[in-house]
């Protein structure tokens, strides 16, 4: 069977003009009816001035330039505007490279859809009955092939197609007004997002600015505090850190000398007993004055220590004053650095049992006392980290805190801003498309088409993935292409078209790219795969998202001859 283009004609205008069609001559269709009724004369189309007999139609000679003398044979099938230029006598363009006024032979297709077939197939002696499902376009003359009508099962057979395809379009068109409303409804959520996150912003600025307040109160508060380290500080923290000093130096002494007083007991203790031992193995009859004089010495050295105590409560005593400064013995510094203690830490206290206004009115006084006691060094300002106490600590962390919350917001609402301002396609679809993927096998490799993100092909072998491009606009473009029988075609009309590009580079060659081309289906599927140029690649997709330029059912638009 034959493949050509062929104009159409709905099956209503056909089957509403089929009486008249029967007293038109041959191959006239029921647009071009009114040149025909005359049966006296005929003047060409094209070229009126030039008159024909009634008897001259469909007699197998191209009479009219134009051709019009000839709707129902192969006799002018020659004329074409794009035929190799020929003399033909009294055409407009004197060759037979010119237009004919007539687009083709009329198959009435009584039963289905009337149609044009073009002339060259009129009794060529070949039933086309994809073109001319009725089997006029044959047996017209004597010998000639006899071809049956066969429109009455072609265009039933037709007829459960388009009533599938009516209803494929019906499902389609639901899907995407399901996928409009979730579209719409993530939409909706990063509005709300960015009205939550501008109030969040709102809030968090005001409580920076609070707590910006209160870490310079806190500042300020503090820097009235006695320095708690040793030389540090205004007149008495100096004074305070000297005295600790000082102690520490005097109790370490101590300390040693209590260490040598017990060696020199020791040292004693061991001569006295050796001078014992003298005295006790000493002969008195061994007549020597120096040994008499020494044990002399050593019996009255003896006989005056009887007396001496050696208290222990002095010990004690001693050891009472070495232990370490303390809540319970000693002196308790801790009083003196103890955090928050400050120069008017008593008066704090009492701020809390006075009304508002007076405790305002004090605590500033106060705050103005500090500051003039700071400035005259009477009281210390201990700017360094290390004097910072656990207020300004906390006050400093919570300001910081709030100006990362802050930035964060930030980033979270330009973000959100970014997404509303994208182009997600007509009634903002693709939205509800993100995050999903669609693939397909072809060969060796698998593509995979994640919609506003990017396209991959993946190998099956175990060779990696290839970044065929990154998603960038959305675009629209005209198809025009050949109607597929599956229905898995792009068509003719406009197309939307996704663009992915800046891929993984190819070897030797650019960065990949991809333009994906959608056409109407009831699923995601894609349906092709082809590289139209080196590392740039067109998938033609089937999804309910390009359902709003498809056709009405039952209008089926063919190619022109």
């Amino acid at each position: 069977m034959r493949r050509a283009g062929v104009f159409v004609l709905l099956g209503t205008l056909a089957h509403g003009s089929l009486a008249a069609s029967k007293s038109l001559p041959r191959g006239v269709g029921p647009e071009f009816s009114a040149f025909y009724e005359s049966k006296a004369t005929f003047k060409c189309i094209g070229n009126p001035s030039i008159a024909l007999k009634s008897s001259q139609i469909n007699d197998n000679s191209c009479d009219c330039p134009d051709g019009s003398d000839e709707p129902g044979t192969a006799a002018c099938a020659h004329l074409d505007p794009l035929s190799p230029e020929q003399p033909l006598l009294g055409s407009p363009t004197g060759t037979t490279n010119t237009t004919r006024a007539l687009p083709g032979f009329w198959c009435a297709n009584d039963g289905h859809i009337g149609s044009y077939i073009p002339f060259m197939y009129v009794d060529d002696g070949v039933c086309d009955y994809e073109l001319c499902c009725d089997g006029s376009d044959e047996s017209a003359h004597a010998g000639g092939v006899v071809c049956e009508n066969r429109c009455g099962s072609i265009g039933k057979e037709w007829r459960r197609l388009e009533e599938e395809r009516r209803q494929s379009v019906e499902r389609s068109v639901k899907r995407r007004q399901t996928l409009v409303k979730e579209a719409r409804e993530l939409r909706r959520k990063v509005e709300v997002k960015i009205t939550s996150l501008k109030g969040e912003l709102e809030s968090l600025e005001a409580k920076k600015e609070e707590l910006e307040k209160k870490f310079e109160e806190v500042q300020r508060s503090e820097r009235g505090k006695v320095v708690k380290g040793e030389g540090r500080g205004g007149k008495l923290g100096v004074l305070a850190g000297l005295a600790k000093t000082r102690v520490s130096e005097l109790r370490d002494t101590l300390d040693k000398v209590l260490d040598q007083r017990d060696d020199l007991q020791d040292r004693v203790e061991q001569l006295e007993g050796i001078l014992t031992k003298f005295r006790e193995d000493y002969n008195p009859n061994f007549n020597d004055e120096g040994v008499k004089a020494a044990v002399k010495s050593w019996e009255d050295y003896a006989a005056s220590a009887t007396g001496d105590k050696k208290s222990e409560l002095a010990d004690a005593d001693i050891m009472e004053v070495l232990k370490e400064d303390g809540e319970s013995s000693g002196i308790n510094w801790a009083e003196f650095e103890e955090e928050g203690a400050s120069d008017a830490a008593v008066v704090y206290h009492l701020e809390a049992y006075l009304p508002g206004f007076v405790r305002d009115y004090i605590h500033t006084k106060i705050n103005v006392l500090r500051v003039w006691l700071i400035e005259n060094g009477v009281l210390a300002d201990n700017p360094d980290s290390d004097g910072e106490s656990r207020l300004v600590i906390a006050a400093r962390e919570a300001l910081e805190t709030a100006k990362n919350d802050i930035s964060s917001k930030t980033t979270a609402l330009e973000e959100q801003k970014g997404d509303l301002q994208k182009d997600y396609g007509p009634d903002d679809i693709f939205r509800a498309f993100k995050g999903k993927c669609v693939s397909t096998d072809v060969g060796e490799y698998e593509y995979e088409l994640c919609w506003v993100d990017k396209t991959t092909q993946k190998s099956k072998k175990g060779h990696g993935n290839t970044n065929m491009g990154n998603f960038v606009r959305i675009d629209r473009e005209l198809a025009d292409e050949e109607e597929r029988a599956d229905g898995k075609g792009l068509g003719k009309g406009q197309r939307i078209v996704l663009r992915y590009d800046n891929g993984q580079g190819c070897w030797n060659g650019p960065s990949r790219r991809t333009h994906v081309w959608l056409a109407c289906a009831e699923t995601d599927e894609v349906w092709r795969v082809s590289e139209s140029e080196k590392c740039v690649y067109k998938m033609e997709v089937g999804t309910p998202a390009a359902c709003e330029a498809v056709q009405e059912p039952g209008v089926r638009a063919k190619d022109e001859l």
